[in-house]
């Protein structure tokens, strides 16, 4: 059975959170070294954690939501990923 690297996943995981309307981009971090997106290995597939910036006025359980749903048939679709967890992190809120 074939593997798909985290770092696929990751840029996957990226595009679809991209699409959403109201994410600016994605937030990097110098502490996790992650351009954004952490892929972690679960016991049923992976966790994603992505770090965003919405802009401002834009509901965000809304767009939370909608990242957790375009990102999980995503990986379903892409590479056939099962995602056990999506987490979405607003990191910052852009004028």
């Amino acid at each position: 059975m074939a593997t798909i690297s985290s770092d696929v996943l990751a840029t996957y995981a990226a595009d679809a959170a991209r699409e959403v309307e109201g994410v600016r981009g994605l937030v990097e971090s110098t502490l996790h070294r992650h351009k954004g997106v952490r892929v972690l290995e679960a016991e049923n597939g992976v966790r994603i954690e992505l770090h965003i910036a919405v802009g401002w006025g834009t509901p965000i359980p809304h767009v939370g939501r909608e990242i957790q749903r375009r990102v999980a048939a995503y990986l379903a679709r892409m590479a056939s990923v099962e995602a056990e967890a999506i987490d979405v992190v607003v990191d910052e809120i852009a004028q």
